[in-house]
């Protein structure tokens, strides 16, 4: 099995990247990103065909928070997870970590519209959270 990165070289095309390095599923989803200008690189918007080198900062916007990853090998062709961190190094502010647990705890409250009702797990989720005794309801008083 294979420990070692493929050489491509000092530079590659940033769809390629995002895809080799497994920040994005397939390329054409990359290349949507690239476009809907979700990703930077060095903090300007670039084209799918833009050509990185090691050493740059590319920002990925995947709401609620934005990673951010330092290019250590420049690739094209996909490799193993475990080859991971030779490619690259997560930069990414550790208070965008704390806004994404935030959105996790809180994420029942805050439905998206057209979602539906709330399945069954999410209704009790939602009564836990908003107690009678909170708004001075208790059933003691009687």
């Amino acid at each position: 099995m294979k420990d070692t990165l493929p050489q491509h070289g000092p530079s590659a095309r940033i769809d390629k990247w995002l895809w080799a390095a497994r920040v994005y599923k397939t390329r054409s989803l990359a290349v949507d990103a690239i476009k809907n200008s979700r990703v930077t690189v060095d903090g300007a918007n670039v084209k799918p065909s833009h050509i990185i080198k090691e050493g740059q900062v590319v920002s990925v916007k995947k709401p609620p928070i934005t990673y951010s990853f330092r290019i250590l090998a420049c690739i094209e062709q996909r490799v193993g997870a475990k080859l991971i961190p030779q490619v690259y190094e997560n930069v990414t502010d550790p208070k965008q970590y704390e806004l994404l647990e935030m959105s996790r705890i809180s994420g029942f409250v805050d439905r998206a519209r057209g979602t539906g009702r709330p399945t069954k797990k999410e209704r009790r989720a939602l009564d836990a959270f908003i107690e009678p005794a909170m708004f001075g309801f208790d059933d003691d008083d009687e």
